[in-house]
């Protein structure tokens, strides 16, 4: 459903309304089902969402969750591993539903679909939204955003060109109950004057094992590679949980993956204080030299912004040395922790907590300034900014900060352990090595990148 007239949406509303209207001239009974008129508790064919989830692995799953909504439609399944869409299918929330399934999701790119979920891996999800956006579909991107700084850069294509497509992206830490009145607490002065900020996640994996065999039937290979670059088919890499989370070719590691949830906690508050990507970053971390996983999976960086404020970024073993004792404070596994002049507020997907009770019971009625609140899953959200009654509540000016800065730890990681980066410019400085590795080469059709905003 889009609000905008000339979308599909309006199209079934008129189709409805004109079928009913002849059948009535006609002098042919209308016998409607009751849901089709928004009866039995769901909402009529023409208010509904119409979803298309591009890619049904762990993420997919997020299709049980659309589908007990009363007012939106699941209708497309895309994955080129058709054993995965089978078994999203097989759902009981998807069981008896007539499904459009494809290998390819292009094909349901021109279909009559209001919204896109791409739960794909890391190097999917911008060409796949940058195609989702060109045909007018709103879309759920799941998190990080890209693999390279050029990709993130590219995104400004859909928020200059389609300001009235909805997207989301996918840290649903903010549509959770904790993280939303922490950053509140922050921004109304509750802790005094920010004076550190430390931000942490998970670590990630070294391992895998690259084992060549025939790819099973139903398993579109390259289909499966799309814009990485083309490779055997093995169980570590195209089946295996969490696998491509930690292969180059598909990912950065946890630096993003996992570090996209505490970086955007962070980045909420940047937001909303004038703060953008970090102008310098310094970091030092451990890439595995054996077995296929080959990403960062231990990293400390110290990043730079503007203002001149300096933020601890880290694994968490490696974070350790700079978290400070604090009376209640129980470490989880990843966080934002704020320390403020006046006492400090910590938040995660886990817990809000604080440095009183008396400070955590603010957080009901913090202030002036309030975020926005996403009165339900991160999903919901998505939809209710598509049907007008909210914004989505991770906006993709936001998620590009964000990601930029994961990569240029990745890159100084990479190449020589510091990097600066020019705003202005939209390009690192000082680095040439770093530089050219904001861009990486993908695999043609799938180079769907403008160079009007990647600089290319």
């Amino acid at each position: 459903m889009s609000t905008h007239p000339s979308s599909p949406d309006m199209a079934r509303r008129r189709f409805l309304k004109t079928s009913l209207g002849a059948a009535s001239a006609l002098g042919f009974p209308t016998i409607i089902p009751a849901t089709a008129l928004g009866k039995g508790g769901k909402a009529a064919p023409s208010e509904r969402v119409t979803v298309g989830m591009i890619a049904c692995g762990n993420r997919g799953r997020v299709a049980f969750s659309y589908a007990q909504m009363p007012d939106v439609e699941v209708v497309a399944l895309a994955d080129p591993n058709a054993a995965k869409m089978a078994k999203l299918k097989a759902h009981d929330s998807l069981k008896g539903k007539t499904l459009k399934e494809t290998a390819d999701f292009r094909t349901i790119l021109t279909d009559d679909i209001d919204a896109m979920h791409i739960a794909t891996g890391d190097y999917w999800h911008v060409p796949a939204m940058l195609l989702a956006a060109r045909a007018g579909k709103h879309a759920y991107v799941e998190k990080p955003l890209g693999i390279s700084i050029e990709q993130c850069l590219a995104c400004n294509e859909i928020v200059q060109e389609r300001p009235e497509l909805q997207i989301q992206y996918g840290t649903q830490n903010r549509s959770g109950s904790y993280v939303r009145p922490a950053m509140e607490l922050v921004l109304n002065g509750h802790i005094g004057e920010v004076k550190e900020v430390i931000v942490w996640a998970p670590e990630g994996e070294s391992g895998g094992v690259n084992i060549p065999k025939p790819a099973p039937d139903g398993f579109n290979l390259d289909m499966w590679f799309g814009p990485a670059p083309l490779r055997e088919y093995s169980n570590d890499r195209c089946e295996k949980a969490k696998g491509i989370y930690h292969i180059y070719d598909h990912a950065i590691g946890y630096v993003a993956g996992w570090g996209a949830h505490p970086m955007d906690q962070l980045q909420w508050w940047l937001d909303e204080t004038g703060v953008g990507i970090p102008v310098e970053v310094n970091a030092t971390g451990k890439i595995p030299t054996t077995g296929l996983y080959n990403t960062v999976t231990h990293w400390d960086a110290e990043m730079r912004y503007a203002n001149d404020m300096t933020i601890r970024f880290a694994d968490r073993q490696s974070i350790d040395p700079y978290l400070p004792k604090l009376d209640g404070f129980k470490k989880q596994d990843h966080g934002t922790l704020f320390l403020g002049s006046d006492g400090w507020v910590y938040c995660s997907r886990y817990s809000i907590q604080a440095s009183s009770r008396e400070l955590l019971a603010k957080s009901k009625n913090p202030g002036d300034k309030r975020l926005i609140h996403s009165k339900g899953k991160h999903e919901r959200n998505f939809i209710d900014a598509i049907k007008g009654d909210n914004q989505t509540v991770t906006n993709l000016p936001s998620a590009i900060r964000s990601d930029v800065a994961c990569h240029l730890i990745d890159l100084a990681i990479r190449h020589g352990g510091s990097v600066r980066w020019d705003q202005s410019k939209q390009t690192i400085l000082g680095n040439d090595a770093a530089q050219k590795a904001m861009h990486r080469p993908m695999r043609q059709p799938w180079d769907v990148l403008n160079p009007k905003y990647t600089g290319a």
